[in-house]
Parts: C-alpha cells; structure tokens; sequence
C-alpha cells in the first residue's frame, strides 16, 4: 500500500462530518474534570501548614495523585480498545467526586493521599476513552479536535487555582466537597456522551477485526514506529517534568522569592495556566496545517530560552516569561499525541492512555524528585535546574514527516 493510499485508509477510520455537539461536550467534560483535578495542587500550601508537611511529602501527594492517573491510563486504553466502555466516563468521574469529598474531610496524611488517589483513578478513566471519542467525531480534523479536547482540559487546569484562590482558601479546605456539583454535572454529560460513542466503537472495533484499521502506520515500517513512539515520549519527558516545577512549586516560587500572598501566587499561577490553555488551542490545527513534526519541533526546543531567563528576572518579567513558556510550551501536546495516533492507528485507545499517562506520570515523578530538590537546596535552585531541560527537544530532527511517507 502507498503512502496516499494509506493516509486515505488512516482517514477513513472516522465519520466524514465532524460532530462539534460531541466535541464540544467532551471538551466541556474535559474541562470538568481537569478543573476538579487542578484543585489538588491549588491547596498544597493549606495541606502544607494543617499538617506540618515538607515539600518532600508534598511530592509525595503529587506524585500518588499522579501515578494514580497515569499507570492506569494505557491498561485501561489498550482494554477499551477491545472490549469498548464508553459508559465507563460516568463511572469514573464517580470516582472523583468520592475524592473531593473524602480530601474535605480528611485529618491524617493516608487520608489525603487515598483521595487524591481516588481523584487520580477517575482521570485514568476518563482521558483514553473520552480522547478516543473525540478522534471519532473529528470528522478527520484530528488536530483540531484533539486541540479542542485538550483546551478544555487546560481551560479547566487554569479556573481550578482560581476557584481554590475565591473559595478554599477564602473559606476553609471543606469547601473542597461543594465542587462534587461539577462532578455530577460531568457524569450527566458523559453518559449521553457515552450513549452517542457506543454504535461508533463498536463499529472501529468491527473494522479493525475485519483489517480495515491497521495498528501500524501503512508508509512506515513496525521499527520506524517504535522508534517515532519513542521520541515522542522522551519529548513528553522534557515537557511535563519541566511542566510539573510550575504547576506543582510555581506558588512556592513566587512566595519565596517575591514574597507575594498565597492568594495573588494562585493568581499568577491561573495567569500561566490560561495562557496554556490557548497555546493548546491553536497547536492541534496548526499541525493540521503544516505538520505535527514542525509544530512539535518548535514548541519543545523554542520554549529553551526563555526557561533559560525566567529564573533571573523581576516578578513583573516571571510573570510575562511563564505566559510565553505556557503558550508555546503547550502547543506541543495535541501535535504529539495526533501524530502517536496516526503512527499506530489501529491502538488509539492504547495509545491516547499511554502518552496522557505518561504526562501525569512525568508530572508526578517530577514532583517528587523536585520536592526532595527543594527541601536539599531551595525552589530557586529547582527553577534554575529545570531551565535545561527543553533542550532535549533537539531529539525531534528524528521524527519522520507523515505527510511524505
């Protein structure tokens, strides 16, 4: 099979006509769920102080919260890729609202780290399915569907400090439980959701079983895949371990250094998220247009300079540096995971939970080690580490270009 053929076969996997009823629901499920999520990291400092904690144990809680919702994620991929289980969402976000309202509650160290477990589980359910569906109502614009998929995430990410900033830390940590609202209102929209993506899966499974959906990329070969896949996550190494020094100490950063309230940093913090979030909007159709490669290429390695210079510089200027990093440093995740889908297009499933998994996963382990950093030396020294390590993007120039294979 040619290379034209293939990408026509590739594009064939989906319905002709993109669903934005669909699309917009996931993503607004999406933002929901990451919302909710968000509210963990927004409240370490409120952990930190009730229960004495150190920065080490705070790594601790980000990184059981994040492996919760990433070593889960491919199992559950590579299973609903045989066996579909688009009710599942629903389900899943069950869990996450007995997380909220157990972390409210909570008066012990294994307390909170069971709830943040149980949130961290709900993700797991949540992002391969839900990634999966919004590949099936693109209509063939995969980009810009994962683009608008992803943006509710980031979208939610940003409003959850903020929320944390009006409501937790205005009023106490067992505001946390109020939030279940948002949990239940998730749960309503996935189960139609999960009604509408059932005939759809059901039928991706039939054609992958008949062959007509091939597991591989038809203009390469099985090495050139493993190794592209790869790349790729060793990219989203560089990516979420940078990411996961800002979302996890970016307030700690700006307390210590600064001297700002625990309020106006969750302000800052919502500032950098926001800016994540357009950058995630316009890098999936971006790569629809020139290229995941060369959008990929640009948003790992391009961000390297300014990483470089935002240990140095006056709040005024950190402030302006991390909306730069978040914008184009967050374009790189829907090029990323588009271009891991159509490498192996008969494991989307499999595939989606892997790279989101390793995202979270790269994010928790980052955490920890940051943590243990931190407590050796200072948040100072962390930032100035973690400056180098968008250079690993020069590791890109290997990808190959789909579009002329």
């Amino acid at each position: 099979m040619n290379s034209l053929s293939g990408q026509k076969t590739i594009g064939k996997q989906v319905q002709e006509a993109t669903v934005y009823s669909v699309l917009i629901s996931i993503s607004f499920s999406h933002l929901l769920n990451d919302m909710l999520q968000s509210l963990i990291p927004s409240i370490y400092p409120l952990l930190k102080d009730s229960f004495s904690l150190s920065f080490a144990q705070v790594g601790l809680i980000q990184l059981t919260f994040q492996l919760t919702a990433s070593i889960l994620q491919p199992l559950v991929g590579a299973y609903t890729d045989k066996h579909p289980q688009p009710l599942s969402l629903a389900i899943g976000m069950g869990f996450t609202l007995a997380g909220l309202i157990f972390i409210s509650f909570a008066n012990s160290f294994g307390a909170i780290l069971l709830s943040v477990a149980l949130i961290g589980s709900g993700s797991s359910v949540f992002h391969p399915e839900s990634s999966k569906i919004a590949f099936l109502a693109s209509g063939g614009r995969r980009g810009m569907a994962q683009s608008l998929f992803q943006v509710g995430g980031n979208a939610g990410t940003a409003i959850g400090p903020l929320l944390a900033a009006l409501v937790i830390v205005k009023y106490g940590r067992n505001y946390t439980a109020s939030f279940g609202i948002a949990a239940l209102l998730a749960m309503v929209i996935l189960f139609y959701v999960g009604r509408w993506a059932r005939p759809r899966l059901l039928e991706l499974k039939r054609k992958k079983t008949k062959g007509d959906v091939m597991d591989y990329h038809p203009g390469l070969s099985k090495r050139d895949v493993h190794l592209s896949v790869a790349i790729l996550l060793v990219l989203i190494f560089s990516k979420f371990f940078y990411l996961s020094s800002i979302s996890s100490y970016y307030t700690f950063f700006l307390i210590d250094k600064f001297g700002v309230s625990i309020k106006t940093s969750q302000i800052f913090l919502f500032i950098y998220l926001a800016s994540a979030a357009l950058g995630t909007y316009f890098g999936g159709p971006l790569g629809d247009k020139f290229g995941r490669k060369y959008v990929i290429w640009f948003s790992i390695l391009g961000v390297a300079p300014f990483t470089l210079i935002l240990p140095y510089v006056s709040l005024f200027w950190t402030a302006v540096l991390s909306v730069i990093i978040g914008f184009i440093l967050s374009s790189a995740f829907p090029a990323i995971l588009v271009y891991a889908q159509e490498l192996m297009p008969g494991k989307i499933g499999m595939i989606s939970g892997l790279f989101f998994g390793l995202a979270f996963g790269m994010g928790g382990l980052g955490s920890a080690l940051l943590g243990l950093l931190a407590d050796a030396t200072s948040i100072d020294f962390v930032y100035h580490v973690c400056a180098f390590l968008p250079l690993i993007g020069l590791v890109t120039w290997k990808l190959p270009d789909l579009r002329k294979v």
